[in-house]
């Protein structure tokens, strides 16, 4: 890997999930940067991309794996893993940052940034309705556990009388097309609605009632991958935090009629039903869907329907405040339909949904 002085090394933690595989791809756009992908996957290296398989939970395998990242110039953290409570969460998540940080930080000696990613939990917006527009200041004002602010919390001693900075990057519901993530909205909705088609059904709305017509909002995954970086390289941006959005608002009742038009559907009355129940005996109709479309994916790759069960659970307004970011000088804006018909097109191109 050419690592010369006008290169930028980036370590990206959790390669293969829909927000550290949209930052690999923007990186790889840029002339200055080169890529470290690490998942327990691994992956297909190229001359500007390389991959690590490594287990983050395993200190000893994280040691194996990351100490000779001498040339390392940013990290940047996406992982997640997924846990059955919020308490569960801590440890997990806790000792996949500490692992990579303990082996990578001490031998990183060109280490410049750290860039960690967050969400709205640290608003407490996973236990009920939270003050909105949410401010970056208002985090950690909920009852612990949290491990987006245990993260935050270890990250900032560990950064006391270092070089390097660190960064906490918090999108709302982040929009793309990675399959195989248990946090991929928007391929859950294409899935639902085209099963919804095979079965000549109407395009219901599936969550409560009250959150048909509360105020939402999403991330492109694109918009965060450049934010993340404007973030990483910005003096001004250093040890803080940004809230990342697209920068307009929805309700479901607005939008839900027009996904329903791009497949073809009718809209009826919506029906509160959890999709992780109604949606479990459907794996043989898909597997006859990809005979019958030709599509590329099996149903466990495709269907995370716990998270979209929280997301249209949501009877309370979730959005925050993204204006910091813009202030300080990043000023890229998505439109929220129009990202959704945009990844509703590259599910087709890729055949994972006819």
């Amino acid at each position: 890997m050419n690592t010369g002085n006008n290169k930028k090394v980036a370590l990206v933690a959790g390669a293969q999930g829909v927000i550290g595989k949209n930052l690999i791809n923007y990186l790889l756009t840029l002339d200055d940067w080169e890529v470290i992908g690490l998942s327990r996957r691994g992956g297909e290296a190229t001359d500007k991309l390389q991959y690590i398989a490594v287990n983050l939970q395993d200190r000893e395998n994280a040691q194996q794996q990351l100490q000779h990242l001498t040339t390392v110039t940013h990290i940047f953290y996406t992982a997640y893993q997924d846990a059955a409570t919020w308490a569960a969460l801590v440890p997990p998540n806790m000792a996949m940052l500490v692992n990579l940080m303990e082996a990578v930080e001490p031998v990183a000696k060109n280490l410049q940034h750290v860039s960690l990613m967050q969400g709205y939990k640290v608003y407490g917006a996973h236990l009920g309705a939270f003050t909105t527009p949410a401010k970056e200041s208002d985090a950690g004002r909920h009852m612990p556990p949290d491990f987006n602010m245990d993260q935050q919390y270890y990250l900032e001693r560990l950064q006391q009388g270092k070089s390097w900075g660190w960064s906490a990057i918090r999108p709302s519901v982040v929009g793309g097309t990675a399959l195989g993530n248990p946090m991929n909205l928007a391929l859950s909705i294409a899935v639902y609605a085209s099963i919804s088609r095979e079965l000549n059904l109407p395009l219901r709305f599936p969550g409560k009632a009250a959150a048909y017509n509360k105020i939402m909002e999403m991330t492109d995954a694109d918009l965060l991958a450049k934010a993340t970086v404007w973030a990483a390289i910005t003096p001004k941006a250093a040890n803080q935090a940004f809230n990342i959005t697209n920068g307009d608002l929805f309700r479901w009742e607005q939008l839900w009629p027009k996904i329903a038009a791009y497949f073809d559907l009718e809209v009826a009355p919506p029906l509160p039903m959890p999709l992780d129940t109604v949606m479990s005996d459907k794996a043989p109709l898909w597997e006859a869907m990809r005979v019958k479309y030709g599509l590329s994916a099996s149903y466990d790759a495709v269907s995370a329907w716990k998270f979209s069960d929280f997301v249209f659970s949501w009877d309370y307004d979730f959005f925050a405040d993204g204006s910091k970011a813009r202030r300080l000088g990043f000023h890229e804006y998505v439109d929220t339909e129009e990202m959704f018909m945009r990844l509703f097109d590259e599910l087709r191109r890729e055949k994972v949904v006819p």
